[in-house]
């Protein structure tokens, strides 16, 4: 505590509440494990890892001439607001090489890292830079059987189902076929990585 410093103010981090927010981790470029494996390591200086999922290997979804993505969700209990935690997931992504305002190839094209803010906690956000819920969570299997995987019983705060409910009545078809979304297991994330606990069935609370 520094002499200006009061108590009050020296405990105020402590005390403020931590949301739960998941995220949507992709790689089609480079060492994509490797570029996810970056992206937690920069996602655990922004509070704490509560679950990660399997890593997937999906069909690219909208622009098709480009290689396979590793996809994965992770949700994180951090007491940064939805705005803060945007820019903290756009600067992981600057660090491995992807700069969104600057890239030329077509949005959906291939890219080292994405992370997208999918949820967050139970708000609803809606500003020029921001979607939350994400606007295509409840769309693309690529995103869905990850965060399922960690996170069934999480509820869409806007169209209230769970992200169980919601992979399940996927149509079996195009970009969301099942067989274009592979589990690859849970040997990963590499032992090197800061610690995070193991999921709960059910997901991470929404406020801790």
């Amino acid at each position: 505590m520094t002499p200006n410093m009061s108590l009050h103010d020296s405990l105020l981090p402590a005390l403020q509440p931590r949301c739960v927010a998941s995220i949507g981790l992709g790689s089609n470029l480079g060492d994509r494990l490797g570029n996810l494996q970056a992206a937690l390591v920069g996602l655990a200086r922004l509070g704490e890892i509560v679950a990660v999922s399997s890593a997937y290997e999906t069909a690219p979804v909208g622009y098709e001439e480009q290689p396979a993505f590793l996809n994965a969700a992770a949700q994180l209990a951090t007491t940064l607001t939805p705005e803060e935690l945007l820019r903290e997931l756009l600067a992981i992504e600057r660090s491995q090489g992807r700069d969104r305002s600057l890239q030329a190839v077509p949005p959906q094209g291939p890219r080292t890292l994405d992370l997208d803010l999918l949820l967050y906690a139970d708000q609803t956000l809606a500003t020029e830079q921001l979607t939350v819920p994400h606007p295509a969570l409840h769309q693309r299997r690529f995103v869905l059987a990850p965060l399922a995987e960690i996170a069934p019983a999480l509820q869409h705060p806007v169209l209230r189902h769970s992200m169980q409910e919601l992979l399940e009545v996927l149509p079996d078809t195009g970009a969301n076929r099942r067989a274009a979304v592979q589990c690859l297991g849970r040997d990963w994330p590499s032992r090197q990585l800061p610690p995070f606990a193991e999921n709960a069935k059910g997901g991470a609370p929404g406020v801790l």
